[in-house]
């Protein structure tokens, strides 16, 4: 159960992110909001399982990694849900748009991106607790390790006015392809933690 979970995880990533990309390419804004939020239950997932089989020496790392994941699993759900929900149906003033709206890189806009730094501290957190025992787990782990670079982006643009521009509601093309470059990065992730936990590498009984 400690590793099926975990994997169970891994999968709903891979699934979500490619999902997620998908709706990215064809401009679908509702199902890239409704998947964001299945997302991060899957990461969630993933995330406790390298925090149970870290060792005693790399406790620290992987309940610190477990953590974050839990603070970014609270914001984007609270960005996403609001999208789907409030900003979809209420039929908001501009005002009120303005901080609620996704597209307006409002308020919500940022917490997302705070959102996504605090996945990035995560996966460089959970990538330090890991002892790497094979060639994909080595590779799995630097790359939760180079994605913790996304952080300093994540919280340092939002205080730059950067997104600013973004306020009369007009989608940037230029955004989504960066998020589909992320997808491209982040798939991997998820296939090489699927075979970090499955039956056949490192088993341990449970």
């Amino acid at each position: 159960m400690n590793r099926q979970i975990p994997r169970i995880g891994a999968a709903i990533v891979c699934a979500m992110v490619f999902l997620f990309a998908v709706c990215l390419i064809v401009d679908f804004s509702f199902g890239a909001y409704f998947v964001c939020m299945l997302l991060p239950l899957g990461y969630i997932m993933m995330a406790a399982g390298f925090q149970h089989e870290a060792e005693e020496d790399r406790k620290v790392a992987a309940n610190v990694g477990l953590v974050f994941s839990a603070v970014y699993v609270t914001l984007i759900l609270l960005v996403y849900f609001a999208q789907t929900t409030s900003v979809r149906l209420d039929g908001l003033g501009d005002g009120a748009l303005r901080v609620l709206d996704f597209r307006r890189g409002g308020l919500l806009f940022n917490y997302d991106l705070l959102g996504y730094g605090m996945m990035a501290l995560s996966t460089f957190f959970l990538g330090l607790s890991m002892r790497a025992e094979n060639r994909s787990d080595l590779w799995l782990k630097r790359l939760l390790m180079l994605h913790g670079a996304f952080f300093v982006s994540c919280f340092v643009l939002p205080m730059t006015g950067l997104f600013r521009g973004m306020a009369d509601g007009e989608t940037s093309r230029g955004g989504a392809t960066a998020l589909v470059i992320w997808c491209a990065y982040f798939l991997p992730v998820g296939l090489l933690a699927w075979r970090h936990f499955g039956p056949d590498n490192h088993p341990k009984g449970d």
